[in-house]
């Protein structure tokens, strides 16, 4: 007899009244046994769009399982949403307002899950859940450019019930330029290349660039600015994206995930939406021509704004070593500038390419004095062994 394991004590004792009748006489199942099995799957995510008739131990969101420190959400409304409803201003101005709003204190929340199978054989993999704390901060800001660093700032509950020392460290960045006419975009096992733009298709749009956290190219795409009384939105165009950490660290059976991205501007911070399908490519790089889908998934990550939360950590990293990291954003604009395409290897060595640039990263943190001139020279040196130039 088929098992279940019930993720809330109510549920089960209405199943209990309705369908009694089996339940009471199954020698296998007893109410003893399914609170055991209640204790060892206690299911306490929450999805709306879930596999309902799927046993729920088998679809426990998987993810980070941490606790942080106890945090107090901003219950003020943004001001920087209401300078984008500001009347009089250009529409350029009002895209770089959504655009700049994005910066400041969050928790973030990330949930992924499959929600459709294009594959006769297909079962959904486990929804994806994590969070964070996190700092966004301006790196640059011109008219027509944007770049926004996201650095993490964790308290991490122990299991004493202390808190732990502040965990510091540079995430994803993204960059906006304003009718922009060169990208460089994905094109599957791990290659990126130039994509030429005409003028006409970019009128009016802003490109964002998204970069991994060794500052390496991740994906790019343009849209507009949507701004509709007090919803001020951006859609990109289809992309495809190298596999994240989430899905690399547990999957090898596809190789891009194609999909669109949505920012929305909210008064309590902003929102991250995606639609991704994920598709199977041949040895050239061209999807398969049989069955190339395997699912379809939605992705949302909430940026809520919060208070009272110590980010004078990130700020001291930032601080110490921006100018460390806007010579290596430098090296990497200057090969992809050289460069119609190449291919960025995931480890050289044994070691992947993030590592060398946060342990010197920290090294400057804590003291090292750096050079700018001598600086840029190690860092292409250190670049140069994972990548194949074309």
């Amino acid at each position: 007899m088929k098992k279940y394991c019930f993720n809330h004590p109510f549920k089960f004792l209405k199943v209990l009244l309705l369908g009694g009748s089996w339940l009471f006489l199954s020698s296998s199942i007893t109410f003893a046994e399914e609170a055991k099995k209640h204790q060892k799957c206690n299911v306490s995510n929450q999805f709306t769009f879930s596999w309902q008739f799927l046993e729920q131990c088998d679809m426990k969101p998987r993810g980070g399982t941490s606790k942080g420190n106890n945090i107090v959400v901003d219950p003020s409304v943004n001001t920087a949403w209401l300078a984008i409803q500001e009347e009089g201003i250009s529409p350029l101005e009002r895209d770089r307002r959504a655009i700049l709003a994005m910066a400041g204190a969050y928790r973030v929340s990330f949930d992924f899950i499959e929600i459709a199978g294009y594959v006769p054989d297909f079962v959904p993999s486990k929804p994806y859940q994590s969070w964070g704390t996190e700092y966004v901060y301006v790196a640059e800001d011109k008219k027509d450019f944007i770049s926004l660093q996201h650095i993490m700032v964790m308290f991490m509950k122990q299991q004493d019930g202390s808190i732990s020392e502040p965990m510091v460290m540079k995430h994803w960045r993204q960059d906006w330029e304003y009718e922009k006419r060169s990208q460089f975009v994905y094109a599957g096992h791990r290659r990126w290349e130039k994509s030429k733009q005409k003028s006409k298709n970019v009128k009016g749009t802003w490109s964002q660039a998204v970069y991994q956290v060794d500052d390496s190219p991740r994906y790019e795409s343009s849209g507009k600015w949507q701004h509709n009384a007090n919803v001020s939105s951006w859609l990109s165009g289809k992309t495809w994206r190298p596999l994240p950490r989430r899905e690399g660290s547990v999957r090898n059976d596809y190789h891009v995930l194609e999909g669109t991205n949505r920012h929305t501007i909210l008064p309590s911070g902003w929102v991250q939406e995606e639609e991704n399908l994920k598709l199977v490519l041949d040895e050239q790089g061209q999807a398969v021509k049989d069955m190339p889908y395997l699912s379809k998934e939605l992705g949302i990550a909430r940026y809520e704004r919060i208070i009272e939360h110590d980010f004078s950590a990130g700020d001291e990293y930032w601080n110490k070593s921006k100018e460390y990291w806007s010579d290596v954003r430098s090296v990497w604009e200057d090969l992809i500038d050289s460069n119609n395409s190449f291919v960025i290897q995931k480890k050289v060595n044994k070691q992947y390419m993030f590592m060398p640039f946060f342990n010197k990263a920290q090294a400057i943190v804590d003291g090292e004095k750096y050079q700018s001139s001598q600086g840029k020279k190690v860092i292409r040196e250190t670049l140069v062994p994972f990548i194949e130039m074309n």
